[in-house]
């Protein structure tokens, strides 16, 4: 499996709203500066975020975006299933009715690789951005 470009920006749009104190609002344009994201994408991802309640969006003179819960409160996988929907490393693993074989539930190749889904998702639930954050020298 393979991230996209969306998700690797959106990892670092989090990444440095989590080095803010919380709460605070910034423009898309500064992260945009200061991350090297092209803004028209930056925006849609953050509306991508927004709908996933991760980032959230202020309005008017003062506006711009801010973290909508504590970065220890976001995780990898709540960035990644939020730009790229649920992960699912074969289609058989979100929709077992397109299995090839049409034996999901007894087949060796669906269990293997369910096995690598979970794991993958534990994985990467397990980091969140106040975590990744202390790693920033």
């Amino acid at each position: 499996m393979r991230l996209n470009q969306a998700t690797d920006y959106a990892m670092r749009a989090i990444l440095y709203l989590s080095g803010l104190p919380y709460g605070q609002v910034i423009e898309a344009k500064l992260i945009s500066e200061e991350e090297r994201i092209p803004i028209r994408f930056l925006l849609k991802i953050l509306r991508l975020l927004i709908q996933a309640n991760i980032v959230q969006s202020h309005r008017g003179v003062n506006g711009g975006y801010s973290l909508a819960k504590p970065a220890s409160a976001i995780t990898m996988l709540d960035v990644v299933e939020a730009v790229e929907g649920p992960i699912a490393i074969n289609r058989c693993l979100h929709s077992p009715e397109e299995c090839n074989k049409f034996f999901s539930k007894h087949c060796p190749v669906h269990e293997a690789l369910f096995e690598m889904q979970e794991c993958m998702k534990e994985h990467l639930g397990r980091y969140n951005f106040q975590m990744l954050r202390e790693r920033v020298k």
